[in-house]
Order: C-alpha cells, then structure tokens, then sequence
C-alpha cells in the first residue's frame, strides 16, 4: 500500500511532526506487521526520527545544523539562494524506515517521526508512504 501525506510548512527552516499522519495510514493499511518505508520528497526535505518530549529537541536539530552548514556561502547559492539546504537534507537523509509490530509503529516512547525543512515555507511537500507487509 502506498499513501501520500501532504502537509504545509510556515518557516524556512522547521522540523513538523507527522507521526499521527503515518499512524493513520498504518491503521487504514490493516497490515499488522512489516515496515513503513518513507521518503520526503524534494531535494531540500529530510526525514527524520527523533524525540519529541519537547520543542526543544527539534529547535536544537534546527540550530546545530545552521552552525554546521551556514547559509549564504555555497557555489548553489548563485542558482537561488539554498545551497545550505540542499546540504543539510543530503545530509539528513530523505528516508526512515520504520517497523510495524501488531498493527502499530515500532517506536520506543519518545521516539517521533519528523519531516524536515530546510527551504520553506512551503504549501505542498510530500511524503510518500510504502506499507510492506511482512
């Protein structure tokens, strides 16, 4: 099964909680247990898995990242001005894959699944979806 979860971002760089999405495709998958493959797609969007007890975590991700990867210095920035994104979601990664165990994600207790911008804001970004049953 493969589902398309659509969402809109508001800053240009944020990290958005899209667990409750993905557990709802899991659950109007039926499929108990396997993987759920996905992939953010556009070259300046990652995924990634991380805690969510609080904003804290998240602005940190945001923060250490813009120290790694400054904006405003890359060959791409010529182009249009996003080099640094284009970095920081290669460097991410575009994917997780997640297991599914009776029905329901295989995350610990504070794990969450996060889709990241780095190029925003955004109206239309896209994750797809893939439910492997095992």
């Amino acid at each position: 099964m493969r589902e398309i979860v659509t969402l809109e971002t508001n800053a240009r760089e944020m990290l958005v909680d899209i667990t409750e999405s993905v557990r709802g495709v899991v659950e109007r998958s039926r499929v108990a247990n396997g993987v759920v493959s996905l992939y953010a797609q556009g070259a300046t969007a990652a995924i990634m898995i991380q805690e969510n007890w609080d904003d804290s975590v998240q602005t940190d991700v945001v923060n250490f990242l813009g120290k790694l990867i400054p904006r405003g210095v890359w060959l791409h920035d010529a182009q249009d001005g996003n080099g640094d994104a284009h970095l920081k979601a290669g460097l991410v990664g575009p994917s997780e894959t997640i297991p599914l165990i009776d029905g329901k994600l295989g995350l610990s207790t504070w794990q969450n699944i996060f889709f990241c911008e780095f190029d925003g804001p955004r109206r239309d970004r896209n994750v797809v979806c893939t439910i492997v049953q095992a």
